[in-house]
């Protein structure tokens, strides 16, 4: 997919090996400011991999990565105060307070403590969960834990964030809002990468969507580019077609069957 708008993101010739297992192999990818970019993938496709190179947690690939045009090997990891992170799974300081987490997150990205706090308070508000502003994580739900999470990779207005199933846990009203919040983020220049097994999801958000099948991109463009390539219409479908897989029915069939073994011998 060419863009001739400002490049955020640089992939080059990206390989990483675990052990004598290659998940990436040789990945070239650009990415531009206020694009959605859904990165999607067979489970063990590379997607958390690729993603936690970017993000610094992850050494010993090839190849070569550039973030707001500077090579991250070599920048003293000053680019990730431009970065926000929700991974798919991630454990909070559950002992803490909101507050105390946010503040916290807040200052490792050079915020000062006030106006951390101000801002966490009203982002907490506009999330409906102000009320447990001073509670500790440890006795919040699944969903007030994901908003914690989304808070804490927007105080301190990145310029790129990587969202790795955001939506888990979530209401419906909160998925809403993540989905139109995304959309306006982008109006504003920021760029984000959106992983996501749930397919409709990105394929109405994605301006460009990526695909990963064995460490190598499949498929890249938006989602009419992508179904101009396919005999299939919706992008599940045309997940399945690329990744090869067509055993969804078989499968399901195979698994009700087993299910329904043994009701013979059930006394009347």
């Amino acid at each position: 997919m060419k863009n001739t708008g400002e490049v955020v993101l640089c992939i080059k010739s990206l390989s990483k090996k675990f052990g004598n297992k290659t998940v990436l192999n040789g990945i070239d990818l650009e990415v531009y400011k206020g694009q959605i970019i859904g990165y999607i993938g067979p489970n063990g496709a590379g997607k958390s991999t690729t993603v936690k190179i970017m993000l610094g947690l992850l050494d010993g690939y090839s190849g070569s990565v550039e973030l707001f045009g500077k090579d991250i090997s070599s920048d003293n990891y000053t680019y990730k105060r431009k970065i926000g992170y929700v991974p798919e799974t991630a454990e909070l300081y559950e002992n803490l307070t909101a507050a105390e987490y946010l503040v916290f997150v807040g200052e490792l990205y050079g915020m000062d403590s006030s106006i951390a706090e101000e801002k966490a308070r009203k982002l907490m508000k506009e999330f409906g969960i102000e009320e447990v502003f001073h509670s500790r994580i440890s006795s919040f739900s699944k969903g007030m834990k994901q908003k914690v999470l989304i808070i804490s990779s927007l105080l301190h207005d990145p310029d790129l964030l990587f969202f790795d199933e955001p939506l888990s846990g979530l209401d419906a009203n909160s998925v809403v809002i993540i989905k139109e919040l995304m959309t306006q983020l982008a109006e504003r220049g920021k760029t984000i990468f959106y992983s996501s097994h749930i397919m409709d999801v990105v394929e109405k958000i994605s301006n460009r969507i990526i695909l990963l099948v064995n460490g190598t991109i499949m498929a890249d463009g938006s989602f009419e580019e992508l179904k101009e390539k396919s005999e299939e219409g919706t992008l599940e479908e045309i997940f399945n077609q690329l990744t090869g897989f067509h055993q969804h029915k078989s499968i399901a069939q195979d698994v009700v069957s087993i299910i329904s073994e043994g009701k013979e011998y059930e006394s009347v």
